[in-house]
């Protein structure tokens, strides 16, 4: 039996190592994207079962990002996750107009976001 595939993408170098770090303790399988570019490419690329995303990066912001996956039709069934400092209703509002499966605020348990994602999977 595979492992579970999450990508994590965020331009934060700290973030990618506490979830690769919480993922892979759990038994995950991780991969990382720096950015809405590279997050499509290995999204197309690795198939991942989840993808974990930040709204604030460089090139293309997250929603953009997960607009874009949502969009295609190889990557629109994978549960999107945003994970952000951007904590407003209007932010909420904005990830759910994107796609966004779940949303998770800033600063977050790591123990918790992995409680989300198995949330996502279960459904």
């Amino acid at each position: 039996m595979s492992k579970t595939k999450i990508l994590v993408v965020d331009d934060e170098e700290y973030i990618q190592h506490i979830l690769n770090f919480s993922f892979c303790a759990e038994g995950y399988e991780v991969t990382t994207a720096s950015d809405g570019d590279e997050a499509i490419r290995k999204a197309r690329q690795e198939r991942p079962d989840v993808i974990v995303l930040d709204i604030m990066m460089p090139k293309m912001d997250g929603y953009q990002t997960c607009k874009k996956l949502k969009s295609d039709p190889q990557t629109k069934s994978i549960p999107v996750i945003l994970l952000t400092a951007k904590g407003r209703d209007v932010d909420r509002k904005l990830g759910k107009e994107a796609g966004a499966d779940d949303y998770v605020v800033k600063p977050f348990s790591p123990g918790r976001l992995i409680e989300r994602v198995e949330g996502i999977l279960n459904k």
